[in-house]
């Protein structure tokens, strides 16, 4: 049992097969404008199919536990933001700009939905509110993240975020999701059938783009300009924000007076950060910029957290109980 929750995740692996293929064969000229074309078309397909796949029936009808969801979705979308305007104000001689940019948008992005509502299962937490409050965070997101970047970010000096952009999330992103969900009459029974190859499909569109933006960010040689201490102070505020959020979801959990299993909810969901979710958005948000910069944070964030709350599941998952004699 502990050697299948240690198990490294398949999809980080294609994750970072994806980025070494940009470094190894950096899509270039024609071939660049086919991979742009292509990661747009894919990531319109991808929120279609978030949209196709979410109840609202079940999503309303678990929204009942209310207070565990708003403390859910005030740690991902209140406290992480904080953070993030601690970020900005790192001096250059802390950080570059791009990496200053790719840690605060880090903090900006929803929670995961998979793998919050895994570790609360394997932990013996509360599942059901778990899916909710994950999803929320991800419908949410859709315009809270966009919104955040443009509240927070124009101010920063360092390439923000402006009414445009805004504009294309909306037609990338939430469009696609708005016309999955009224497409659900039609497509609901086969989402659900396909379920297992629809996971591949997702997962080979996060795949795509994340070599787009690896693929730019290689080929212009942005990566030579990334000095080695911002790659070391990036892993070491990721390794403290993480920490930190642990910490204060579980203390949040306890000061509220929430049952364990709904803290072990709030532990998963409050300190995750989606890379599915977060990579599309930054490839249509920053546009024309660094992407493979600003999005290097939530990779290795990501990491991070798989790592450790792999551990954290398995510490506070129930004992099994006596088998039969």
């Amino acid at each position: 049992m502990a050697s299948s929750r240690s198990r490294i995740d398949p999809f980080l692996l294609l994750i970072l097969a994806s980025a070494l293929l940009a470094f190894l064969l950096p899509a270039t000229g024609d071939a660049a404008v086919v991979v742009d074309w292509a990661t747009k078309v894919a990531i319109f397909v991808l929120f279609f199919g978030y949209g196709a796949k979410l109840s609202v029936h079940e999503a309303v009808a678990g929204l009942r536990h209310w207070r565990l969801h708003l403390l859910i979705l005030a740690c991902t979308f209140v406290v992480f933001p904080l953070v993030a305007i601690g970020f900005l104000a790192l001096p250059d001689g802390v950080v570059g700009p791009a990496t200053r940019l790719g840690l605060a948008f880090l903090c900006l992005v929803p929670s995961t939905v998979q793998s919050s509502i895994t570790f609360t299962s394997l932990a013996g937490g509360n599942v059901p509110g778990a899916m909710v409050s994950a999803t929320a965070s991800n419908l949410l997101g859709v315009v809270l993240t966009p919104l955040l970047v443009v509240l927070l970010l124009p101010a920063t000096g360092s390439g923000g975020v402006g009414l445009e952009q805004f504009v294309g999330v909306l037609v990338q992103l939430l469009l696609p999701f708005v016309l999955g969900q009224l497409s659900r009459r039609w497509t609901a029974r086969f989402m659900a059938a396909h379920a297992r190859r629809i996971k591949y499909w997702d997962q080979g569109v996060i795949c795509l783009v994340v070599y787009s933006a690896f693929s730019d960010f290689f080929a212009q040689g942005s990566w030579r300009d990334l000095p080695f201490t911002d790659l070391l102070v990036m892993a070491g505020l990721s390794v403290l924000l993480l920490g930190a959020m642990l910490w204060l979801t579980w203390q949040l959990g306890g000061w509220f007076r929430f049952v364990r299993a709904d803290r072990i909810a709030i532990l998963f969901c409050g300190t995750k950060k989606s890379l599915a979710t977060g990579v599309p958005m930054a490839s249509v948000l920053f546009a024309g910029q660094e992407v493979g910069l600003i999005v290097l944070p939530l990779m290795v964030f990501h990491q991070l957290q798989l790592l450790a709350c792999t551990v954290i599941a398995g510490r506070l998952a129930p004992a099994p109980g006596p088998g039969p004699r």
